[in-house]
């Protein structure tokens, strides 16, 4: 019996497998979870150069593969226009991830498309973007929720944020996910002069909003006889922020640059004392949610977004000054530690595993299919 299988087009990604953020991560295990349950699906990928749009198969996905000849936002905003142009021939329903040109999903409502938008982020918050930037995603936003057929939110408070935009049933709350890591090899930390437990991390860009100055100031204030491990790519001849940063570091704070090797970072995540998370906006961090997976002990800035993911066994920092007293007691606070690893696992294992976010996606995604299967033979 030839069972007819329910089509899935993923758009505002640059492609799978991952290997740019946690979109891209997210994409890689949705494929997988839906492949194995009979769907089919199609997946835009970015590609440098000016060659004709080819097609490749990878584990059961369909992936399109849309050369850009330019690099930087304007190559991803060439792109994510061409992807959207390609995509009106196919049928089924539609997963665009993020809203950052979501000007252009206008075109998927013209055509009659029903296309699911996860939102992310509140992008224009940050702190990094200018006004033209800040302008631009904003704008956005308000196209997403107009184009959208349904909001995805990662977090409550995005989609309290979103429910001020358009009402309550457009939007559903699916959380991002991770693995849990249950074991790690230590020998990956000896060619920093890592030994387990003998150092804490920080994983993330370092950009103002992330913390970055706070936290290593406050680590620097006295000797720790411990390791701060600040992961990133430091630009030190031309961003005055990153040479805030270095400038601002003790001789125990150790910046081995970005480390993009995930055997690496994982053995980092589970051997680590602490795992500081400095990141002001933004929903459900994907970072953060490894780091439970990890059952890393959690001291973050102190927000309604880190809160609800890293749940009331974590420790809170406003500023500097409360990092740095956070250290002065804990570092030392055996107790302290394990009470708070395992509540990272707990909160791990009740919200953020892959196998029921993703079984989530799918039902949001099959109660929708009937709507697209109208909207195409009409």
């Amino acid at each position: 019996m030839n069972i007819h299988k329910r089509k899935l087009v993923i758009l505002g990604v640059r492609g799978v497998p991952a290997q740019h953020g946690g979109f891209e991560t997210f994409a890689e295990y949705l494929c997988r979870y839906l492949i194995d349950r009979n769907w089919e699906v199609t997946v835009y990928c970015q590609e440098e150069g000016a060659a004709p749009v080819y097609e490749t198969d990878w584990e059961g996905v369909r992936r399109i593969h849309i050369p850009v000849s330019y690099s930087g936002p304007l190559g991803t905003i060439i792109f994510d226009l061409k992807s959207i142009i390609h995509s009106l021939r196919f049928e089924g329903v539609f997963l665009t991830l993020g809203y950052n040109t979501a000007v252009f999903n206008l075109l998927h409502r013209l055509k009659g498309k029903t296309n699911l938008i996860n939102m992310d982020g509140i992008e224009w918050r940050r702190d990094k973007w200018g006004f033209i930037a800040k302008t631009w995603f904003w704008l956005n936003e308000r196209f997403g929720c107009w184009f959208g057929n349904h909001l995805i939110a990662d977090h409550p408070k995005i989609m309290e944020h979103l429910t001020t935009r358009v009402s309550t049933d457009k939007v559903s709350m699916i959380p991002y996910g991770a693995d849990e890591v249950v074991a790690a090899d230590a020998d990956l930390l000896k060619p920093y002069g890592l030994e387990p437990g003998g150092f804490s991390v920080v994983i993330a860009r370092p950009e103002p909003e992330n913390s970055f100055l706070e936290m290593v100031l406050a680590f620097s204030r006295k000797r720790r006889d411990h390791t701060l491990v600040v992961l990133g790519s430091f630009d030190l001849g031309n961003n005055d922020y990153h040479r805030q940063v270095v400038e601002a570091a003790s001789s125990e704070i150790f910046f081995p640059g970005a480390i993009y090797d995930a055997p690496i970072v994982k053995a980092l995540r589970f051997f680590c004392r602490f795992y500081l998370h400095g990141h002001r906006v933004g929903g459900t961090n994907p970072s953060l949610v490894e780091a439970l997976g990890a059952g890393c002990a959690v001291i973050a800035h102190d927000n309604h977004f880190n809160r609800w993911v890293a749940g009331p066994e974590a420790m809170y920092f406003k500023d500097e000054e409360a990092c740095a007293s956070l250290l002065d007691s804990l570092l030392n606070d055996d107790i302290s530690v394990e009470r708070m690893k395992a509540s990272s696992r707990k909160d791990f294992r009740d919200s953020f595993q892959w196998e029921c976010i993703l079984k989530e996606y799918e039902q949001l995604l099959t109660e929708w299919y009937p709507k697209a299967l109208e909207v195409s033979k009409t």
